[in-house]
């Protein structure tokens, strides 16, 4: 289930709320998937010194300081929200609880979420996301599982939509025994990545499979799997369903194997943005077409995967503490990207904020 990601804007420190407001609802929505690149890490406008990123989970190093014009560049890593946005994004929030979703349309939207998401596919052709090059640069592992010399691996990808996370892992792939299975709630989604021109049945599989359902994904048992990806799919799921993706996930991995994670991060642009008849419960929402997406904090995240978050599963039943959680994960790495983008002409800011993780199965 690859997640449209926008990317929406605000005006600048020097606007009213009013204005602010106008502004947001104004500027259309762009797809934002990371690139890489783009902006180079240094404070030069010379070509000579455009160098790409390599190191992982630091998010760039272009940081604005308090002499630096903010509308100089396109782009600043590590930016906190100024004052006026959160100021404004709680006005925003308490708006939002102030007119949910209603509970008819709670029913819709929630009792068959597949149904949405072949609408989503089937509107937005493969060429509509952009691949996700950037994968191997901020998750090494990827890179070291695809040499020629790695042996037998499996890999699958969870909400693999288009197939822009897979495809792009299989054309860097030297890995003769390499096997990815690329899986998606969508029947439309696996469609389009059965009829790429790249899907290779040697090297990958694609199938229907719901995360938070009673089975295993086809074709893989437990402790099968030596990587799992997850790239904007876990904010697809209703907080209810995330204890049976949890130990989906444990299950399918081996011992030792390694969750990578990406995803939106609570206070992005994305959720500010929301109007009237988008709140479903606290940091949960639907989207204009009908697609669900929830904004994590870092904490939450790592208590949902370390299994110390008191999680009420589909059933009704909630884990009593910790000591009894069986699917518990080591957090290896989780990290906060926020970004500032900017539009020059306009001197409008844009505030991004994603969360990253790397959790191993204990």
């Amino acid at each position: 289930m690859t997640v449209n990601e926008t990317v929406v804007a605000v005006a600048g420190s020097n606007n009213g709320q009013a204005q602010l407001a106008t502004d947001l609802s104004m500027l259309e929505i762009a797809n934002g998937t990371k690139q890489t690149g783009e902006q180079p890490a240094h404070r030069s406008h010379d070509p000579q010194y455009n160098q790409k990123r390599s190191d992982p989970f630091q998010f760039g190093s272009r940081l604005l300081g308090e002499e630096d014009d903010p509308f100089e560049f396109n782009a600043w890593d590590h930016v906190e929200v100024d004052d006026e946005f959160k100021e404004y994004a709680e006005q925003q929030y308490e708006m939002q609880r102030q007119a949910p979703v209603s509970e008819f349309d709670k029913y819709r939207f929630n009792s068959d979420p597949a149904k949405w998401w072949n609408k989503f596919y089937k509107n937005n052709t493969s060429n509509f996301f952009k691949d996700r090059k950037w994968l191997q640069q901020e998750f090494p592992v990827l890179d070291r599982l695809t040499q020629e010399d790695a042996g037998p691996v499996t890999i699958l990808e969870i909400g693999a939509g288009a197939g822009n996370t897979a495809f792009p892992v299989l054309s860097r792939n030297k890995n003769p025994k390499l096997k990815l299975h690329a899986c998606d709630f969508s029947k439309t989604a696996v469609d389009v990545m059965r009829n790429h021109e790249a899907y290779n049945t040697d090297l990958m599989q694609a199938d229907v499979w719901d995360v938070a359902g009673e089975e295993l994904p086809p074709g893989l048992g437990e402790g099968s799997v030596d990587l799992v990806m997850m790239v904007f799919v876990f904010s697809a799921l209703s907080p209810l369903q995330w204890k049976k993706a949890v130990e989906n996930v444990y299950r399918v991995l081996k011992p030792g194997g390694e969750v990578c994670f990406r995803d939106y991060g609570r206070g992005d642009l994305a959720q500010v943005r929301f109007k009237k008849g988008r709140y479903l419960e606290e940091n949960f929402y639907i989207r204009g077409d009908g697609t669900r997406v929830y904004f994590f904090e870092k904490d939450e995240l790592a208590d949902i995967w370390s299994g110390k978050l008191n999680i009420e599963a589909t059933d009704g039943n909630a884990d009593a503490d910790s000591e009894g959680v069986k699917h518990k994960f080591e957090i290896e790495e989780l990290g906060v990207d926020r970004r500032m983008l900017v539009n020059r002409a306009k001197k409008l800011k844009m505030y991004r904020c994603w969360m990253q993780g790397r959790f191993r199965k204990v």
